[in-house]
C-alpha cells in the first residue's frame, strides 16, 4: 500500500514519478482509488482540457507535440494523455507516440502518459476522466488528450474535453468520413493538417461547406474556425492556440464551460455507479435469486422488466 497523501504532495510539486504512480493506481482500479480521488478533489478543476481526435494518419501525435511546444512558449505546464488501443505493456503505437513527443521528455514542465483503451469503445480509456483529474491536481495548466483513431466512436472525446479539436488531412477522404462519423457535431476547432500537400484548400472549403449545412447558429453562437497547419514544422500552431483560447473565453463568458464540466462530472458519477451495480449483478451469476427470477419468467409468472425491477430493488436494499 502506498501513502496517498505523500504521493499527492509530491505530484503537486511536479514530481513525474508520483504522478505516474497515481495514474497507475487509477488504471489498475486500486483499492486505494477512493482515497486518491478524495485527496485530489479539492485540488482539481483549474486545468483546461483539450481533446484531439481524427482519423488515423492525420497527424494527431505530431500535432499534439507541436501544441505542447506552443503552450510551453507561453510558460504553461502541459499534461498529455495519449490513448492507444493496445496493451500498455506491448508497445505498438505507444512507441510511435513516445518517439514523436520525445523532444519534450526532458522538460519538467511536460508530463506525457500513454494509456490503453483496454477494449473500451469511444476512443478513450475508461480511466481517462480520473487520469485527467490527476494531471489537473498536479498543476498542469493545459491537458491535451489525444484519442485513438477509431472512426465513428471518436465522438466520446467531446464528453471529456472542454474544447474538442478535430484534425483532418488532404487527400484522405476525411471530409466525407467526418460527416459519417458525426464528428462535425462535436468539433469546436477544426484543423486541416499537412496543409503543404495538394488539396488542402479544397479540404478546408469542403469542411467549411459541411459546417454551413449543419445546425443553424444564432448571433453570438460559436462558429468553429478552420485552421490550416503543417504540424511537423510547427506551422499554424500559434493560430490553433489562439483559436482554442478564443473558444475558452467564449465558453467562460456564457457559462458554457461550467455547464460542460458539470455534465462531465455527472457522467463520471453515473459510470462509477453503473459499473458498481454491474459488478454486483455479476456476483449473482449462479445465485439462487437470479435463478428463481429466471424460472418465474419461463413459467410466465413474470416478464423480464418486472424481474429486472425486483433484482435492482434487491441489490439496492442489500
Amino acid at each position: 500500500m502506498q501513502d496517498v497523501s505523500t504521493l499527492v504532495a509530491q505530484a503537486r510539486e511536479g514530481r513525474p514519478r508520483a504522478v505516474a504512480r497515481l495514474i497507475s493506481l487509477v488504471e489498475g482500479a486500486s483499492p486505494q482509488l477512493r482515497e486518491v480521488m478524495a485527496a485530489l478533489a479539492p485540488l482539481a478543476g483549474k486545468a483546461y482540457v483539450v481533446g484531439l481526435t481524427g482519423s488515423p494518419g492525420v497527424g494527431k501525435s505530431t500535432s499534439t507535440s507541436a501544441l505542447v511546444t506552443a503552450y510551453r512558449k507561453q510558460g504553461k505546464r502541459v499534461g498529455v494523455l495519449a490513448v492507444d488501443p493496445s496493451s500498455p505493456f506491448s508497445g505498438g503505437a505507444l512507441l510511435g507516440d513516445r518517439v514523436r513527443m520525445s523532444e519534450h521528455a526532458s522538460d519538467p514542465g511536460v508530463y506525457i502518459r500513454s494509456m490503453a483503451t483496454r477494449g473500451h469503445l469511444g476512443g478513450l480509456a475508461w480511466a481517462a476522466p480520473q487520469a485527467i483529474r490527476v494531471l489537473d491536481a498536479a498543476g498542469c495548466d493545459v491537458i491535451l488528450v489525444e484519442t485513438v483513431g477509431v472512426g465513428q466512436s471518436e465522438v466520446e472525446i467531446a464528453s471529456q474535453a472542454d474544447t474538442s479539436v478535430v484534425l483532418l488531412a488532404p487527400g484522405m477522404g476525411d471530409g466525407i468520413q467526418a460527416a459519417k462519423a458525426g464528428i462535425l457535431e462535436i468539433g469546436d476547432v477544426y484543423v486541416v493538417n499537412k496543409a503543404d500537400r495538394d488539396g488542402a484548400d479544397a479540404t478546408a472549403r469542403e469542411l467549411n461547406h459541411m459546417l454551413g449545412l449543419g445546425e443553424a447558429r444564432g448571433p453570438g453562437d460559436w462558429r468553429p474556425p478552420i485552421v490550416k497547419t503543417v504540424a511537423s514544422r510547427g506551422e499554424g500552431m500559434d493560430e490553433v492556440v489562439e483559436a482554442l483560447e478564443k473558444h475558452r473565453a467564449w465558453m467562460e463568458e456564457r457559462g458554457v464551460l461550467a455547464e460542460r464540466r458539470t455534465a462531465r462530472a455527472a457522467r463520471e458519477v453515473e459510470t462509477i455507479a453503473v459499473t458498481a451495480l454491474r459488478e454486483r449483478i455479476g456476483d449473482l451469476h449462479g445465485d439462487r435469486r437470479l435463478g428463481a427470477l429466471a424460472e418465474r419468467i419461463v413459467s410466465g409468472e413474470l416478464d423480464p422488466y418486472r424481474a429486472a425491477d425486483e433484482l435492482v430493488a434487491g441489490l439496492t436494499e442489500g
